[in-house]
């Protein structure tokens, strides 16, 4: 047989297996799979799910409800599964994922989505819902020799040491851009991986120097027990800033708001059913971080507080007035949040360019609202459930401030001076400038973020002159700011006027101070 021959006998050989091959995928294709598929059909069931949604999170407790069998048992009911991913609490990637639809809703802190929207260059994602607020869970200690209040750093040499990327960090920031601090470094942060090891390094720590150490529970409680540490400031101090957030994405949630809808409503009734169990939510917590003693569950849980449905109307805007119990709107919480990014550097301007309501989204909570949703009742068909807003327990508020007796006042701890531009008079009178009533107005909003505490206005002038008349006139400064401050709505039993000895000739010293003052843990 010669060459060619044998080449062209190859080559019909070839041909024929692949004819075989595309004849064999045919008969697998249009026969034998569909063939299979229809044994499995008959010999199957139908599935309970007709859709199914992804949620991106970490592990915080405070996300405990989402991954409760209640919350999966609810989406169940809609024939919805659930599935929770979990993505090492990394910001960036879990926005990625939102926008390339690998997950459809995601949780996050508001200043966490802020960031990773920011460094994104847009925001795939909007709110739909506020989850919790952390009030106390998060904390800044101290040990007191070394750092009795926040002014304490206002050294070179102070420092936080802080989880980055985290409500920790965050928490760092609200001490940073609310206290004057102006020789607090720029390398103010020394960086830890994750609670325990700030722990580690505060065990580890010489007594002396000026360190912050920023926790969360349960190592909160776990350092308060080291001797000589005390509680500077905890997130139970603080209002509208630490508060997570469950976002859906922007395409999904105009492709599919009945869905989005489910999984809040969904969410609502859980947290509904922890809430109404005794204990339930340290039993929520501890079963799912069987690590925890029943002991830190507990002061884990003292430290969150999940939102209840009345709650989201009103940061929402969908309640207002004195039924909003003063709980401050989602678009001035974002703001607020977004201001404190920017003074500390985080963020270089304000990447919503001031659209802050483009970053949330009412209508899945207005339509619940309308419908007269309630938590407890599956199907709205309960007798008296859902007629009005006050079956949807209540607006968690701060307790009024009491008024003190001079003595209380005396023995207030001091937190720190809040920072304040200079306040303007016109020379040698107690007039308030123009331009400093916004800063005043400025004042007000940092004392809302603040509501358990006191606060001092001292006032201050120029030693020069007679040294009674300059007291007289920086008690009559601090008076006014304080008249002011009435004015916006400040408390009257919160505020309390001071005169400061004049002990300078500079014009700095024609201001007035601010301190807060707290009762001591």
């Amino acid at each position: 047989m010669s060459e060619g021959s044998g080449s062209k006998g190859c080559m019909v050989a070839v041909v024929w297996l692949v004819l075989l091959a595309i004849l064999g995928g045919a008969v697998w294709i249009f026969y034998t799979k569909p063939r299979d598929e229809q044994l499995n059909q008959a010999t199957g069931s139908s599935s309970q799910y007709t859709h199914e949604v992804t949620i991106a999170a970490d592990l915080f407790s405070g996300y405990a409800v989402l991954r409760s069998a209640q919350m999966r048992d609810n989406l169940k009911a809609s024939g919805i599964r659930l599935t929770m991913e979990d993505d090492k609490a990394d910001y960036g990637a879990r926005l990625e994922a939102l926008e390339d639809g690998d997950v459809q809703m995601a949780v996050y802190t508001i200043d966490s989505l802020l960031m990773a929207g920011a460094k994104a260059g847009g925001f795939p994602a909007s709110i739909v819902m506020v989850i919790d607020e952390t009030k106390g869970a998060d904390a800044v200690l101290a040990f007191k020799d070394a750092v009795a209040s926040l002014q304490d750093l206002d050294d070179p040499d102070a420092r936080f040491v802080l989880t980055p990327s985290s409500p920790s960090e965050f928490l760092a920031r609200v001490v940073k851009s609310h206290f004057k601090l102006p020789n607090l470094s720029g390398d103010w942060m020394i960086e830890a991986d994750g609670a325990a090891d700030v722990l580690k390094k505060m065990k580890a720590a010489n007594r002396s120097d000026k360190m912050a150490y920023v926790l969360w529970e349960p190592q909160v409680s776990q350092a308060r027990q080291l001797t000589g540490v005390e509680v500077i400031l905890d997130s139970s101090r603080i209002k509208g800033l630490i508060v997570d957030v469950l976002v859906a994405r922007r395409q999904y949630l105009r492709d599919h708001p009945d869905k989005v809808r489910a999984v809040v409503e969904a969410y609502s009734r859980a947290a509904h059913h922890y809430r109404s169990q005794p204990n339930g939510f340290a039993a929520l917590v501890k079963s799912d971080d069987p690590s925890l003693t029943e002991a830190e569950a507990k002061s884990l849980v003292n430290g969150i507080q999940w939102k209840n449905t009345l709650e989201n109307y009103t940061y929402f805007g969908l309640v207002r007035g004195a039924s909003a119990g003063g709980l401050p709107g989602l678009e001035d919480m974002i703001s607020d949040v977004t201001e404190i990014l920017i003074k500390t550097g985080a963020l270089g301007s304000d990447p919503l360019g001031g659209q802050q309501s483009s970053l949330y989204f009412d209508q899945v909570l207005a339509g619940m609202k309308v419908d007269n949703f309630h938590p407890a009742n599956r199907m709205n068909l309960i007798d008296g459930l859902g007629q009005g807003t006050g079956d949807l327990q209540s607006v968690r508020t701060n307790a009024h401030l009491g008024a003190l007796s001079d003595s209380q006042w005396s023995t207030l701890q001091s937190v720190g001076d809040l920072d304040v531009p200079s306040i303007g008079f016109r020379r040698g009178s107690a007039a308030i400038s123009l331009s400093s009533e916004h800063e005043l107005k400025r004042l007000k909003r940092m004392l809302d973020s603040f509501p358990t505490f006191y606060l001092r206005v001292i006032g201050q002038a120029r030693a020069v002159g007679d040294p009674a008349a300059n007291r007289r006139l920086a008690k009559s400064r601090a008076e006014s700011v304080v008249m002011f401050l009435k004015g916006e709505g400040v408390g009257k039993n919160r505020i309390r006027t001071e005169a400061a000895t004049a002990a300078s000739r500079s014009g700095s010293a024609q201001s007035v101070r601010f301190e807060l003052g707290q009762v001591p843990y």
